[in-house]
């Protein structure tokens, strides 16, 4: 607080500061309530398994039963191409990694995110051959991985895990579906990609390993579905449809995990037999479960050790905090 500011001025910004709370918390819960607004979402997405509830959705009619008249699932190939869809406004929200979300609102860009959809177990790692059996051991060798990915934050954080500093290793930057194969070819010697490449990487050579994955450090690897802020004040109905959905399609999924796996594999282009074991990997949130650590464990703490990780990585242009990041008014005003 300002020395200037005086005692009177405090209480009077202490009660301005309580009016606009109130003001927010009767638009969240008249957001929620509302019938989402007319018009199509533009959502971008990419062939990652985490965002499989969405593929349900609009596989089942879920989008239409919550009054959405349409979403537009519009899928893109690398996290840069999505990312500048997002920021030129093509798109109205993202599925994103964690620190994603948080170096786009460090950059300037208004968005938010609204819901926490899953976390990553196993299903992105560090993949090596026969030849490495600890991570001290890739000191001085090639290791392929995508540049400000989760892939990124991962490797930063086994590097550091295993006691060695960034240029103890030489990292060679390529797309996360290029590094098995690279390894594969034996271009490099370790890989970190995610998932279906790893499923598709080791079903080529067996011998490849799991030396470090997303369990290895709990919570690092998520994703979250951010919005623009310009969307959110225009149309909350939609968004608070789309939440709905995506509880709605986890529920469906629960019921029906088989043919849900099946449909979510093709629409990350491969099969049921690709990806057996990755779905074990990863863990959906519910909007009870959003409920619960959204504004709580996951601002607390959660985001806490992200926002360290990946501005070691040289990820985050300046510190941002969790209020700027996180908006939990929607998942908390819903039923």
């Amino acid at each position: 607080m300002s020395p200037s500011l005086t005692v009177t001025a405090f209480f009077k910004s202490k009660l301005a500061l309580a009016c606009c709370l109130g003001a927010l918390g009767t638009f969240s819960l008249s957001a929620s309530a509302a019938a989402p607004e007319a018009g199509t979402f533009k959502m971008g997405i990419e062939p990652w398994l985490g965002y499989g509830q969405w593929h349900v959705a609009q596989s089942q009619g879920i989008f239409k039963q919550q009054g959405l008249e349409k979403v537009d699932i519009i899928n893109f190939a690398e996290d840069k191409d999505i990312n500048a869809a997002l920021a030129s406004g093509q798109i109205d929200g993202a599925n994103i990694a964690t620190h994603t979300a948080m170096a786009m609102v460090s950059a300037g860009l208004p968005i938010k995110v609204v819901l926490l959809l899953d976390q990553s177990e196993t299903a992105d790692a560090l993949l090596v051959g026969k030849d490495i059996t600890t991570l001290k051991d890739l000191k001085g060798k090639q290791v392929a991985f995508e540049e400000g990915t989760t892939s990124d934050i991962l490797l930063h954080s086994a590097v550091n895990a295993a006691g060695l500093n960034w240029n103890d290793i030489t990292p060679v930057p390529m797309p996360a579906d290029s590094a098995g194969s690279a390894l594969i070819a034996k271009r490099v010697t370790a890989a970190v990609t995610y998932e279906p490449y790893i499923s598709a990487a080791k079903k080529q050579d067996p011998t490849l390993k799991m030396l470090y994955s997303g369990s290895s450090d709990p919570g690092l690897i998520g994703d979250v579905l951010v919005v623009r802020d310009s969307v959110l004040k225009e149309k909350p109905g939609q968004i608070a449809a789309l939440i709905k959905s995506w509880d709605a399609a986890l529920t469906h999924y629960q019921a029906n995990t088989a043919a849900d796996r099946a449909l979510i594999a093709k629409a990350v282009g491969a099969t049921p037999a690709d990806l057996e074991s990755a779905f074990d990997g990863v863990k959906y949130y519910s909007l009870a479960e959003n409920k619960q650590v959204l504004s709580h464990s996951f601002s607390d703490q959660t985001f806490a050790h992200v926002l360290k990780a990946a501005t070691a990585a040289g990820l985050i242009p300046k510190p941002v905090t969790a209020a700027e990041v996180i908006d939990a008014s929607f998942v908390n005003s819903l039923p």
